[in-house]
């Protein structure tokens, strides 16, 4: 059965994206990561939300548009709930998240539905579906923008590191809600 993973590339204090969703911070920091370049095979699908979907690619225009530096290749799930009028190649839009994460599930078979987007990873938190947490930290300050994990309020979820590991340039934290 498919895991569900949440992966993302964050600045030292916290933030996916920069203000207005941009992603052009994030080009300097994708080099080489040899824990984490063989990710992309163990993808089955992708759930997106709609912000990520219409957002900043900091690759956009070149060979490496599109998720995971222009790796990806395969069946992606977009939770909105204004669909474009014209269909999109490559995209199923769904309406609700438990509809979408079946369908991503489906799709992805033994491999992990990996999600992009904060929104739909606090969803899939609270809903108890999210199985793993990812997080590249690069070391950036943005001060502003989309931040990794937000619940207005505040809350307090408890996670248990899996692994750690530093490539030249980031460091990566593998971690999994504690149930």
């Amino acid at each position: 059965m498919a895991k569900v993973l949440y992966s993302a590339t964050m600045s030292l204090d916290g933030f996916i994206a920069g203000p207005g969703g941009d992603m052009s911070w994030l080009a300097e920091h994708l080099e080489p990561n040899p824990d984490i370049d063989g990710l992309v095979a163990d993808i089955g699908s992708l759930l997106v939300g709609n912000r990520t979907f219409g957002g900043d690619d900091p690759n956009r225009g070149t060979d490496k548009e599109g998720a995971f530096g222009g790796e990806w290749s395969g069946p992606a799930f977009v939770l909105t709930h204004h669909p474009p009028d014209t269909p999109v190649p490559g995209f199923t839009f769904v309406s609700d998240l438990h509809s979408g994460l079946a369908a991503a599930k489906d799709a992805a078979g033994e491999k992990y539905v990996n999600v992009l987007g904060a929104n739909v990873a606090r969803q899939c938190l609270e809903a108890g579906e999210l199985d793993e947490i990812l997080v590249i930290i690069a070391p950036v300050l943005l001060g502003d923008g989309v931040r990794l994990f937000e619940h207005p309020g505040g809350t307090n979820v408890k996670l248990e590191r899996v692994s750690a590991s530093h490539a030249s340039h980031v460091t990566n934290l593998w971690l999994r809600p504690a149930r």
